[in-house]
């Protein structure tokens, strides 16, 4: 089967990024250092891309980035992946940015249903840990310093006020960790496991303020006691490390990471919190060579100066390698048992540049990406540079096996009982293979015997044998009144013959060709949940994410149809023009509740727009649609005119410019920790009752914030014309009350609404009064 155009292009952008001689050169830059470091953060893109990869392709260290969640509970500007789905993106996400700068990746966190997620912004690191279980979360760190051995720890962020409070719970934890980690009596599970004490010899805190747009650091940085200097650039590809950050960063696009460095960062300062002083060096009172490990090593070193002295020459790179590998063989008997690892480590690089010298090349790909227990699958094995007498060996996981070979390809049968992939996986590996497959080869280099692992392009995901989709998969009905034709669609895919729903109170469920049909007498308030069953087993929900830059991949979710009664009046004029930029749901939640929705594209916005009593904006849209931008004269003279313009929260970077894009001067606060709520449940005052955006057609009262998710609001207007009316007040705890969270005002003969609560992730979550809220907001005070 041919490949896709989006396979290809990543394929061959993979093969750009990686050339024969910059792969040697890679590989032989690992043999420039015995030491590791883990750099420690909370979310994917929380690391310092640059500063990982000047420490792993300037110094020669092994890098690992510590990530303790998905990043599940953040924004998507991709698209409308949310909860574990966006935690999927992300996890890839940093997978891939992690690749380029040869980092390892070790996760603290498992998805969206393991205590240690991420359950949204926070501004305390204390509620933080004990939101993740501080005994697991540190547990883990123990388990990660003990099995990865790090020399040196650096976490990402300060623990000080005015940070990510998920920030400051992983430097607490990341310090705390560190003595028990070399504490024999702490967690000695650890030790069934073949584990030892392990003492994580520096501790440093980053000599820089974390303030910026997003968070403000109340206190400045600790004082420099050390500094990594990238003097150089990058010697394989002659590009500045921050360069090769923002290659890396670019990664992170559902996040809009990736920036052009003006003026590239060369510095890096560092602080000492815990560790033997230093004498002007990172490096120091670390065991940074063979030779440190044990004088007999000394010649080894030699030799591998040797080999990258000889770089580009490859016929000269090969014999200095083997010389060293030889010299440490003859020592092994000399190494103190604390270093063994490092050891391991340098015999697997030295073998790994040996191979790199070949020119060895090994491509493994199956024919798509998803596989279904019971089914098969081929995949194909190109090779090249490689002997005849090369040794082929294909891992397979449990469950999977090969039914027929041919030279260069595999068909692979999945059994039915075939165990599904886990999509957030514990670990991940730039140098070696990923994914539960992958391809040993095995030839002789230099009178030696080498083996080495190559994953497959693309992992091997096993998804369950049958899944449903539920259309829609969520309904609004009026509470108390009859119902009989609400309509389901279901469409399974895989092999299964039989679907059916739980039983809900007062909800009957009638099976058509398309589906089923719900019907009831009437249904008191509240949410009804209904779980999807296939063949009488419960079902799950696949849904496929697509993104050039991380491939196909799939989140399993439990199928099931929620229903939720509500008391819900909208006006008499249900016309809507909604301009989306494709982050949320609104249209989607605006139709179901009775409202007729019209999209508006680029045409649409350059009409005459007066035929819509309301126009809504979502969020981040002024900043995702060039269109809308550029329609800002346009809306301001709806406005004018009579129009009801609502706009959902943005960011300042989103295109708003505070006097131009609304109707009125208003000002979005940053950084954006001193301009929210983020406590879902934190106290809300009414402070404009009576005016009509809240009095009609539903009373808004502070009923209608009970059970919200996540958080209230964020970029909450911190400065506004005399126009605008604040209708509500709150704040977190101990905080000064904000006013910025709806504000509106009668302009001309219309109106302009701006709100900062996250009503699209309210609707998500099927609040009850994010729909009443919604409704008066583009009723805008008409009845």
């Amino acid at each position: 089967m041919p490949l896709s155009r989006s396979e290809l292009s990543h394929r061959f952008a993979q093969r750009r990024a990686s050339p024969r001689l910059v792969a040697l050169h890679r590989a032989l830059s690992r043999l420039k250092s015995t030491i590791t470091v883990l750099h420690t953060g909370a979310h994917p893109d929380d690391e310092q891309n640059a500063m990982l990869a000047f420490m792993r392709f300037g110094l020669g260290m092994r890098t690992i980035i510590g990530c303790s969640t998905r990043g599940e509970g953040g924004q998507n500007t991709l698209g409308p992946e949310r909860s574990g789905a966006l935690g999927v993106v992300r996890t890839r996400e940093l997978e891939e940015a992690a690749q380029v700068i040869d980092a390892d990746v070790v996760w603290f966190g498992f998805g969206p249903s393991d205590p240690v997620h991420d359950f949204g912004f926070s501004k305390n690191g204390h509620d933080t840990l004990e939101r993740w279980q501080h005994d697991l979360i540190v547990e883990r760190m123990v388990l990660a310093y003990r099995s990865e051995k790090p020399d040196i720890v650096i976490p990402t962020f300060l623990d000080v006020p005015g940070q990510h409070g998920h920030h400051r719970a992983m430097t607490m934890a990341a310090e705390e960790a560190i003595a028990l980690a070399a504490d024999d009596s702490a967690f000695p599970e650890h030790f069934a496991q073949g584990l030892a004490p392990w003492t994580v010899t520096k501790y440093y805190l980053p000599a820089w303020s974390g303030g910026g747009s997003t968070y403000d650091d109340e206190v400045p940085p600790p004082a420099e006691t050390v500094k990594f200097v990238a003097a150089d650039t990058d010697f394989a590809t002659g590009v500045p490390f921050d360069e090769i950050g923002e290659w890396s960063r670019l990664y992170h696009a559902s996040q809009g990471m990736g920036r052009w460095p003006e003026n590239p960062q060369t510095e890096w300062p560092l602080h000492l919190r815990v560790g033997p002083a230093d004498s002007g060096a990172i490096i120091d009172n670390l065991p940074s060579c063979l030779a440190d490990i044990a004088p007999g090593l000394a010649p080894a070193d030699a030799a591998i100066s040797k080999a990258i002295a000889a770089f580009p020459n490859i016929d000269e790179v090969v014999a200095p390698l083997a010389l060293a590998l030889e010299i440490i063989e003859a020592q092994l008997d000399a190494i103190p048992a604390e270093h063994v690892h490092r050891i391991e480590t340098m015999i697997a690089d030295l073998e790994a540049a040996m191979l790199a010298t070949t020119g060895v090349d090994c491509v493994a790909a199956l024919d798509r990406p998803l596989v279904s227990q019971g089914q098969a699958i081929d995949l194909t094995l190109t090779l090249r540079g490689v002997p005849d007498d090369v040794a082929i060996d294909l891992i397979l996981p449990d469950g999977v096996s090969i039914i027929a070979q041919s030279p260069g390809r595999y068909t692979l049968e999945v059994a039915p009982d075939a165990p599904i992939t886990e999509p957030f996986t514990q670990s991940f590996s730039a140098s070696g293979a990923n994914g539960d497959a992958c391809v040993i080869l095995t030839l002789a280099i230099a009178g030696r015997s080498i083996s080495r692992a190559f994953g497959l392009e693309r992992p091997l995901t096993i998804v369950p044998a049958a899944s449903v989709s539920l259309s829609p998969r969520a309904v609004l009905v009026a509470t108390g009144v009859p119902f009989s034709d609400v309509s389901v669609e279901a469409r399974i895919e895989g092999a299964a013959s039989h679907l059916s729903l739980s039983h809900a109170d007062g909800v009957e469920f009638a099976p058509t060709k398309e589906g089923f049909n719900l019907s009831s007498a009437g249904l008191p308030a509240g949410r009804y949940t209904l779980d999807a069953l296939l063949d009488e087993a419960p079902a799950f929900t696949a849904s496929a994410i697509d993104y050039a830059h991380i491939g196909k991949n799939v989140f399993l979710a439990p199928a099931r149809m929620d229903i939720l009664a509500l008391d819900l009046a909208l006006p008499k004029d249900r016309r809507v023009g909604y301009v989306g930029g494709g982050a949320d749901n609104v249209s989607l939640w605006l139709k179901r509740m009775g409202f007729e929705v019209t999209e508006l594209d680029a045409l649409a916005l350059s009409e005459d727009l007066s035929g819509f009593p309301a126009i809504v904006v979502g969020i981040f849209a002024f900043g995702l649609r060039p269109d809308l931008a550029a329609s800002t004269t346009a809306l301001h003279a709806y406005v004018e005119a009579g129009g009801n313009l609502v706009t959902l929260y943005h960011r300042p970077w989103d295109g708003w410019t505070p006097d131009v894009v609304p109707p009125r001067f208003l000002k979005i606060g940053q950084p954006s920790l001193r301009w929210r709520v983020t406590n879902p449940q934190a106290p809300v005052e009414i402070v404009a009752a009576n005016n009509r955006v809240l009095a009609g057609p539903n009373p808004i009262t502070t009923r209608d914030f009970d059970g919200w998710n996540k958080e209230r609001g964020l970029y909450f207007a911190a400065e506004w014309d005399e126009a605008y009316t604040p209708l509500l007040s709150m704040s977190d705890k101990g905080e000064s009350a904000l006013a910025g969270a709806l504000l509106t005002a009668e302009i001309g003969k219309g109106r302009h609404t701006h709100t900062s609560l996250v009503l699209h992730h309210q609707l998500d979550h099927l609040v009850p009064g994010a729909f009443r809220i919604m409704a008066n907001l583009v009723a805008g005070g008409r009845m």
